[in-house]
């Protein structure tokens, strides 16, 4: 088995001091990708190099206390690859790719932090270019090797997945033009949605996110844009999905699935 956790956090120093290294030591995952480090370099050096016995390999945002993803494995990787291979994006460290190459198998595993639009108009077309720019990558990505992309999307796919879909038909994260994209990357562009593979109809116990506005938590007035996407042949071992809820250390929750599969 194989076990991989996505989570936005947030900021790491923030979700750290909530408990999450207990959670991760007890979830005892194969790797964890997560997202919004919040750091850079220097913050996290001798801090967070390593969470719960799993080692962390970075892409820090240029921007301080900005962005930021990572994956933190078990097992070392044969590679990692850093960004997209666009300087927009790259600067605000959006990609990180653990590669696990052996004689029999070529597996990747990515932590991808999507772009909000919701700040203004200016960022919402930041992030349809992010979506122009690492569409190609990952349908290549895809023909080349197995893969799982962990990662905060930031969009939702349908209405089954935020609570409110009729007030956000014109909001970022639920536009017509992000849905279509998620439509084709999963028709044309070689990868799953394994937890949907999975629990094809669930609705609220699927939201991985909630504004801090509004009460959205207690009434669980919620999204679903953190996402497990796989190639077919990794989906398809996918064996259990479960957002946990029952501790909070972000606004975002943690998505873990069980793959059956081995490094």
């Amino acid at each position: 088995m194989f076990r991989l956790t996505s989570l936005n956090l947030n900021g790491i120093r923030s979700a750290t001091s909530k408990g999450l290294e207990d959670w991760v030591a007890a979830t005892a995952p194969d790797c964890i990708c997560v997202q919004e480090l919040k750091a850079q370099a220097p913050d996290v050096a001798g801090k967070f190099e390593t969470l719960a016995g799993l080692r962390g390999h970075f892409h820090y945002a240029v921007k301080k206390g900005y962005s930021g993803v990572a994956v933190y494995s078990r097992h070392e990787p044969s590679d990692v690859v850093i960004g997209i291979g666009d300087p927009e994006f790259d600067d605000e460290g959006r990609c990180v790719e653990l590669r696990f190459d052996t004689p029999s198998a070529r597996r990747s595993v990515v932590s991808c932090y999507f772009p909000s639009g919701s700040s203004s108009e200016e960022r919402q077309q930041a992030k349809f270019r992010f979506l122009d720019r690492i569409y190609p990558r990952l349908a290549t990505l895809a023909a080349e090797r197995e893969l799982v992309l962990c990662g905060d999307v930031n969009i939702a796919h349908h209405e089954k997945d935020l609570k409110n879909w009729k007030g956000n038909l014109k909001n970022s994260g639920f536009l017509p033009e992000e849905r279509a994209w998620m439509t084709r990357l999963l028709s044309d562009g070689g990868l799953a949605d394994v937890y949907r593979g999975l629990h094809p109809d669930e609705t609220e116990a699927a939201y991985t996110w909630w504004s801090n506005r509004g009460q959205a938590w207690a009434k669980n007035v919620g999204w679903r844009i953190d996402y497990h996407l796989a190639t077919p042949a990794l989906a398809a071992t996918a064996r259990q999905a479960q957002v946990y809820k029952a501790q909070r250390f972000s606004d975002h929750a943690p998505l873990t699935v069980d793959y059956g599969f081995t490094l």
